[in-house]
């Protein structure tokens, strides 16, 4: 059921909450928002954690600001179906603190929840700042009904002691727990794959059953989250196939259910585009002098070609394919050798290089890649 706020037509509002900070809740509370929005539902994102407003860095929006008509505050837009509330757009200096008493909390948030016009969304992601003080309270107050609310949490038992608190804090409002997400599960190890228990293991599982909530999953420990997280391109976004990424989309489905729109509608949404540098339509071995780009693009989550398409490369100059392709939309670069300097400025790009991959055809290549069978050799350029 909609509710309606001063115009806006919010279907569902859930709370992304932690009992300690340094947890990773609002990496998992921008992913989710953006795995929404790609899945076709129009979602909203309101940072209330007003001490430390992390969510335009985490999207690379720094520089945007909100601007108002007829004094209603419109939101930033992300995507086309994302749009982001957050005190970090209204602050001259991000190095400014807020140094506000509960009274004033409440104020600015009552303008968020009253002021802004969302519009019509589908569902409306609330990153809370850690613990269970007025920020949290005002929303709930506020927005008059929650829908849910997700709880991030880390194997350590201090973790756990807090978010122990967040569940009571929810079971007393009457705030159901869509269930426990247990960040930093575990190391991959890079070269043999096992995972390592950095902090323990089972002490989640074991807090969810002695409240009765869910267990909706384990985001292991993952450079690459941090990183995309740095450089404002969500992992769930940027590299949809990395395992934290299908981690983190495995725990909002679990934590969704079937609250999902039909497939067919978010099918051109969830693609990402591969670009394979070609000589007479097989890999190149050398990067710089390929005379054809197959552009790919995929659904990473079927593990399916969608389309190709054949592109002539701008004549080579340092600088000029990373733009190029950037352009293009390509998220991904397979490659067979490809200098350090080179990677360097795709990787400024945020488009990801596999370099060392066989001769093959592109459908061969990526077809392998998505399979997770792609054998990657020796670099062939190393200058």
């Amino acid at each position: 059921m909609e509710q309606q706020n001063h115009g806006n037509r919010i279907g569902k509002t859930i709370l992304v909450m932690s009992g300690k900070g340094g947890v990773g809740k609002s990496s998992v509370a921008v992913n989710l928002a953006v795995w929404m929005a790609i899945q076709n539902r129009k979602t909203g994102l309101l940072d209330i954690d007003l001490h430390g407003p992390s969510i335009p860095k985490m999207l690379g929006m720094e520089e945007q600001k909100i601007f108002q008509i007829e004094g209603q505050m419109h939101p930033a837009q992300y995507r086309p179906n994302l749009k982001v509330m957050s005190i970090g757009f209204l602050l001259e200096n991000p190095d400014t603190p807020i140094i506000w008493r509960g009274p004033a909390k409440h104020s600015f948030l009552q303008q968020c929840i009253q002021n802004v016009w969302w519009d019509q969304l589908d569902v409306l992601v609330v990153d809370c700042p850690p613990g269970t003080g007025d920020e949290v309270l005002s929303v709930v107050h506020l927005l008059g009904k929650i829908d849910g609310a997700i709880l991030v949490t880390t194997p350590q038992e201090i973790a756990l002691l807090d978010v122990r608190k967040c569940i009571s804090f929810c079971q007393q409002l009457k705030i159901p727990v869509l269930g426990l997400i247990e960040n930093m599960n575990g190391l991959l190890c890079p070269h043999c794959g096992k995972k390592v228990d950095l902090f323990g293991y089972g002490a989640c599982q074991d807090a969810a059953e002695q409240f009765g909530v869910p267990v909706l999953g384990g985001i292991p420990f993952a450079p690459e989250l941090a990183r995309t997280g740095d450089i404002g391109r969500p992992i769930v976004q940027n590299n949809p196939l990395h395992p934290a990424a299908q981690a983190l989309a495995a725990c909002f489905q679990s934590a969704l259910g079937n609250d999902m729109p039909d497939a067919n509608e978010s099918e051109r949404s969830m693609s990402m585009k591969i670009a394979v540098p070609l000589h007479e339509g097989r890999l190149s071995a050398h990067f710089g002098h390929c005379s054809q780009f197959a552009v790919v693009e995929v659904d990473p989550q079927r593990k399916t070609i969608l389309h190709i398409q054949l592109h002539t490369p701008p004549a080579h100059e340092p600088g000029v394919l990373p733009q190029w392709l950037s352009h293009l939309q390509v998220g991904t670069v397979i490659a067979g050798g490809m200098g350090q300097r080179a990677q360097s400025l795709f990787q400024e790009k945020n488009i990801r290089v596999l370099v060392g991959a066989p001769c093959g055809t592109p459908e061969e290549l990526v077809q392998s890649y998505l399979d997770g069978s792609l054998k990657l050799g020796q670099n062939v350029c190393e200058h």
